[in-house]
């Protein structure tokens, strides 16, 4: 699965973060940097998560706010 979230303002409220990279590789990564998804999750800290994957998108404030955006792209995985 590949998913991509981003706010088109540029920015996650006061955060400097627009949103985040998911990669099918994402959880093993995590596992081996030794973060903790659901920990992060239940903490509601997609931030820090993300920025220790180098998967956080930040693009600074765009000075437009026309919508979020996200896009999932599921692959089956093939069979064997």
């Amino acid at each position: 699965m590949h998913a991509l979230a981003g706010d088109t303002d540029g920015v996650d409220g006061m955060a400097p973060v627009a949103g985040a990279l998911w990669r099918p590789d994402t959880l093993a990564r995590a596992a081996a940097a030794g973060l903790d998804p659901a920990g992060s999750l239940a903490r509601n800290d997609a931030h820090s998560f993300f920025a220790a994957l180098g998967d956080a998108i930040v693009t600074g404030p765009t000075l437009t706010n026309v919508n979020d955006f996200r896009a999932v792209l599921v692959q089956p995985v093939p069979a064997g």
